[in-house]
């Protein structure tokens, strides 16, 4: 089981892009996908996250994630907020929306990929700050877990009526713009 914890800010659209993998993830052949959002006192600008696991067999665990294999995080100034890697298990992976290089980033004993989404986002024609679809082609390409062609096809699908295709450019151009930095 591959657990995924996704760090945004409220507005964003961490959850829908937990979803939108989760949903290309089943297509994909994994059998067992669980998504936990997070509810609560949440409100525009303030720190969120969600839970997605995603396994070739059945889940049943429907907790939300305290030991995640990867961390994605919509805004990287939630780095100075809130502890992103909190449990992060050794080895794991920091997906990251940042203007800054990998290189720039060291989360101990754990790799990380950047892209940043914000950038690519406009450029695809989006307004600013619409990163949640942006962020899953930074996934696609740092954990080669779900091919970036079914990702943009559930993006697609996700946004009928909604700019479908600036959505999937969006994660099309992340995906070619993401740096991936070891461990």
């Amino acid at each position: 089981m591959i657990e995924i914890r996704w760090h945004g800010r409220g507005g964003q659209g961490a959850i829908t892009a937990a979803k939108i993998v989760a949903n290309a993830a089943f297509v994909s052949g994994y059998r067992g996908v669980v998504m936990a959002p997070t509810f609560g006192t949440e409100r525009r600008g303030a720190p969120v996250f969600t839970s997605l696991k995603i396994s070739k067999e059945k889940i049943y665990d429907l907790s939300p994630i305290t030991t995640p294999d990867m961390v994605i995080v919509l805004d990287h100034t939630l780095l100075e907020e809130v502890n992103v890697v909190a449990g992060l298990k050794e080895n794991g992976l920091v997906i990251l929306n940042s203007p800054k290089p990998a290189s720039e980033y060291t989360f101990e004993g754990a790799g990380v990929a950047v892209s940043d989404v914000t950038t690519h986002a406009v450029r695809a024609g989006l307004p600013p700050g619409v990163v949640n679809t942006g962020i899953i082609g930074a996934f696609s390409k740092a954990s080669g877990l779900v091919d970036i062609d079914i990702l943009v096809q559930a993006i697609k699908n996700e946004f009928v009526g909604k700019k479908p295709e600036l959505n999937a450019d969006a994660a099309r151009i992340a995906y070619e713009n993401t740096s991936v930095g070891g461990v």
